[in-house]
């Protein structure tokens, strides 16, 4: 909206407002702008779910030290969906389809987030959602966002072409192109990118999930997630950087750089009231949201292979339950001492401050080993 009017509308009477085409200006003031949302909005928001007794229950088989922080105001991800959604429309272009497609997915994971925390805090159900109620719930939202990439697509202004690191000549197209003499065979060709699609977004958003169990652990790796995604978004819309780096050219989804800045800018301002001791948690509405919406830009911008490496501790935290589960199942013995992961450090004596610090030095090792791939193509 502010580009709109900033730049379109008086520019011609202005000639300094042709700053607001920059790219790189727009995503400074909206990250700018996010933080300080969620920094000034954010005791309201607290104080409001303190009136409200939305509190965090604590489960009674976790670490014992956390007993301590039962009653905790929780639900605290509608202060950062607030505070990235509002800098990105206002300083985005309001015409690129990339970012209402994210803005999308942000609102649809996070309202099932939001249902989740809603049942277990306000009608007091501790297990919230049923599993099969939330997965369905997060596979719409997918399906939705895989159908309007392929809706784009079929206009040339986007491509389901997978890129592989370190491969430059294979790029596998996930959507297959059927003959024009047989439409009807499109929801055939549709079905293994919207799979993907659905394998993705599901994985990144309950992998960020399980991630929140410590005070600002998912949203401090959230914040070197974003910023990573953010140099990656900006030189695939870059044609100069496209083409030096051989990467897909994508001129259209550079607007996404200002989503992913105002992440960067809402998490920082979240991590203010999350730090240890923690002020308010984000829920599931914040996870999800987040988990969802780091994983709707990674595939516009086709880096959903570097997912491991952006996300890096998102992923191990995920895995390290995924093997418990599976190894007590199979073989009625535990691979951890608790999962997720980091409650196993904390059983192995680490205090909460130290688990969370050295997560944050391994998530940032990740994201850079993630952007090193740029030029190893």
């Amino acid at each position: 909206m502010l580009y709109w009017l900033l730049y379109q509308k008086l520019y011609p009477f202005f000639p300094p407002f042709r700053i607001f085409r920059f790219l790189t200006f727009r995503t400074a003031f909206a990250s700018l702008t996010a933080m300080l949302i969620a920094l000034f909005i954010g005791p309201y928001v607290i104080r409001k779910l303190r009136d409200f007794q939305i509190g965090q229950y604590i489960r009674e088989d976790g670490p014992k030290s956390h007993q301590k922080k039962s009653g905790t105001p929780t639900m605290g991800g509608l202060l950062i969906v607030i505070a990235i959604l509002l800098p990105t429309v206002l300083w985005s272009v309001p015409t690129n389809p990339f970012v209402w497609i994210t803005v999308f997915s942000t609102l649809a994971f996070g309202a099932v987030g939001f249902a989740d925390d809603y049942i277990k805090v306000v009608q007091r159900r501790s297990l919230g959602l049923t599993p099969r109620a939330k997965l369905i719930g997060q596979a719409i939202a997918a399906i939705v966002v895989a159908a309007a990439l392929a809706l784009l697509d079929h206009f040339k202004l986007y491509s389901t072409e997978l890129t592989v690191p370190f491969v430059k000549s294979w790029r596998p197209d996930l959507f297959w192109h059927w003959p024009a003499t047989i439409p009807y065979l499109w929801p055939l060709g549709f079905l293994p990118f919207a799979a993907f699609v659905l394998f993705v977004l599901m994985g990144s958003s309950n992998a960020v999930n399980l991630t929140d169990g410590l005070d600002g652990l998912a949203i401090g790796c959230t914040i070197i997630a974003a910023g990573a995604l953010t140099v990656l978004t900006y030189v695939s819309g870059n044609v100069v950087w496209a083409d030096y780096l051989e990467m897909q050219r994508m001129p259209m989804v550079s607007e996404l750089t200002i989503f992913c800045g105002s992440m960067v800018g809402a998490s920082i301002g979240f991590l203010w009231y999350n730090a240890h001791p923690a002020e308010v948690f984000m829920g599931d509405v914040g996870s999800l949201a987040l988990g969802g919406a780091i994983g709707t830009v990674a595939i516009i911008i086709r880096q959903e292979l570097l997912l491991p490496f952006i996300g890096g501790i998102f992923i191990i935290e995920a895995l390290s339950v995924m093997l418990q589960v599976g190894s007590y199942k199979l073989r009625k013995k535990r691979i951890f001492k608790m999962a997720p992961l980091h409650h196993h450090f904390e059983q192995l004596g680490w205090s909460e401050s130290k688990v969370i610090a050295r997560f944050w030095i391994a998530a940032l090792v990740f994201a850079l080993c993630a952007l090193t791939t740029l030029k190893l193509r």
